[in-house]
């Protein structure tokens, strides 16, 4: 089949290689226009975009699919099906029907679980032991369309969302080129989702990512590794500053810190929470680099009794 590859971020760029490997033809891919990021705010172009160069793929970046010039460029490509894995934008209603077999997305969970656009993140900071990967035709809905295929994973007891999320792309590329060839071959048609079960994971933004530490040591875990690598949790300083916090050890026998107070010791940094104490890993004070807990507390002088966080 003619394909239009729709993705963005690095997870999608396993998917888009599986298809380059396939018995199909990937005819041009459609990205998020290039960001500009870092201090310099120099333009960055997305992984998707990278490898579609390298390939010599044609590219498309509209700032957005409703754009009348992509929407003709589509039409001029006569493609059979559009992949889309974390492209990072609405596909207008009216261009759904454009390809043969529509827009096939590839969303990381188990649906109708976890709708939205931080699946793995939730998933994780709910505590489910297992996930997945779907493929299913898009629709007006978020991510409501009938269902092709589907995938689970376990969920590790130390996992972060960017671990999960790197196994996930793995696995799910494969189930995407399955979906595309039993669609090319007629054997397949999509089931419409259970009306039960539905879950939703909204954007995790920088307010999301704060460490509540007055929460239990588990919810307190799950969170700080749901936000690892992006968008980071963190925690304040008395001073008001930030602290990033890398994922976090929970110690059941320390149960007498109050939430947030530190207990620094010679080796590790404790800290307080709803229950109880958890082993700081790395931290990253404000405007510098990562760093292990205990050479940051011993270099900041802090007192046993300082607070993170005010107790949040």
């Amino acid at each position: 089949m003619r394909l239009l590859f729709a993705g963005t971020p690095a997870a999608a760029v396993p998917s888009l290689e599986a298809l380059l490997a396939s018995r199909h033809e990937v005819v041009a891919v459609l990205t998020r226009p290039d960001a500009r990021s870092g201090r310099g705010r120099s333009s960055t172009q997305s992984e998707v975009k990278a490898r579609a160069l390298e390939a010599g793929i044609e590219v498309l970046t509209p700032q957005r699919p409703r754009d009348d010039e992509f929407q003709a460029r589509l039409a001029e490509l006569e493609v059979d099906a559009a992949p889309v894995v974390a492209y990072g934008a609405l596909i207008p209603p009216s261009l759904l029907d454009v390809p043969v077999h529509g827009w096939v997305n590839l969303h990381f969970s188990v649906l109708p679980a976890w709708r939205g656009a931080a699946p793995v993140q939730h998933a994780i900071i709910a505590g489910d032991e297992v996930t997945g990967a779907t493929t299913f035709r898009l629709e007006a809905g978020l991510d409501t369309g009938p269902v092709f295929g589907f995938l689970t994973e376990t969920i590790r007891p130390r996992d972060t969302s960017g671990d999960l999320l790197g196994r996930l792309a793995v696995a799910g590329a494969g189930l995407l080129v399955q979906t595309l060839d039993a669609l090319e071959d007629g054997i397949l048609s999509p089931v419409v989702q259970a009306t039960d079960g539905v879950s939703h994971a909204p954007k995790i933004e920088v307010e999301d990512a704060r460490v509540r530490w007055s929460h239990p040591a588990h919810a307190v875990d799950r969170r700080i590794r749901g936000c690892t690598p992006a968008p980071g949790a963190w925690t304040t300083l008395p001073d008001g500053s930030r602290l990033g916090v890398a994922p976090v050890l929970p110690v059941p026998d320390v149960t007498d810190l109050a939430p947030g107070q530190l207990l620094v010791g010679k080796k590790d940094v404790l800290v307080g929470t709803g229950g109880s104490a958890v082993r700081l890993s790395q931290v990253t004070p404000q405007g510098k680099r990562a760093m292990d807990a205990a050479d940051w507390a011993r270099g900041a002088r802090l007192a046993s009794d300082t607070v993170l966080g005010g107790a949040a």
